[in-house]
């Protein structure tokens, strides 16, 4: 069972490690390219900021986004915006996030998020806890799916699995890590199935898009290309 307040006081300590990382950066690092393909790192820490304020709307009922063109011109319009201000968005942005997540409500109910995809409540804050720690890895700035805490590698290599699961694109699929764990996917795509292995993290870049999977063995096949997320 997903505990919400505990992925709460996650999201609170990534949070600050990601604010502590920004004071490696100053103005001139913040228009530089990312990690993720066309964004700047503007661009990465104006999206955190206006992902809280999304995840604000959705535990309070309302529309994640008003529409997929007011969030790209929201990113945009946030991304040129100097180190001082981006750091203060990314600050009262998240704070607001904490506050009314930490509000007394039915964690059982089932929220909307974009595009019509539904979910239970309670997992909002591990949806936090991604978009924070995996744009902190896309921000380049020294930290690492390597850093990433164990726990939250576990799980969204468990959510990225089941998401692929049965994705008509994707041969049957088994990505084992060292110490044994396991996790199944794809199952759509006709072709015999193959097995994945590799470190929990480096497995997780491949299923995250963020690594192409160099550093994995592949048996019976070749490795899986995935749909982008």
């Amino acid at each position: 069972m997903t505990d919400h307040a505990r992925d709460l006081e996650a999201v609170r300590e990534a949070t600050d490690r990601l604010l502590s990382a920004t004071g490696t950066m100053d103005d001139g690092a913040v228009a530089e390219p990312s990690r993720l393909p066309g964004w700047t790192r503007g661009h990465v820490l104006a999206h955190l900021s206006r992902n809280a304020d999304a995840l604000v709307n959705v535990l309070r009922g309302r529309p994640m986004y008003a529409n997929s063109e007011t969030r790209d011109a929201d990113i945009e319009r946030g991304a040129p915006r100097s180190l001082a201000e981006q750091v203060s968005d990314l600050r009262t942005s998240g704070a607001a996030f904490l506050a009314a997540a930490a509000a007394p409500a039915d964690w059982s109910r089932t929220v909307t998020m974009r595009n019509g995809v539904t979910d239970s409540a309670s997992r909002i804050p591990f949806r936090r806890w991604v978009e924070v720690e995996l744009h902190h890895v896309d921000l380049g700035v020294g930290y690492e799916l390597e850093d990433l805490p164990e726990e939250f590698v576990n799980r969204e290599n468990d959510f990225l699995a089941e998401r692929f699961a049965g994705h008509a694109d994707v041969v049957p699929t088994t990505a084992v890590a060292p110490d044994g764990r396991l996790w199944t996917t794809g199952g759509g795509a006709d072709g015999p199935p193959v097995t994945v292995r590799g470190e929990a993290t480096g497995l997780l870049g491949w299923l995250c898009g963020r690594r192409d999977g160099s550093g994995l063995t592949v048996e019976g096949g070749s490795l899986p290309a995935l749909p982008p997320l």
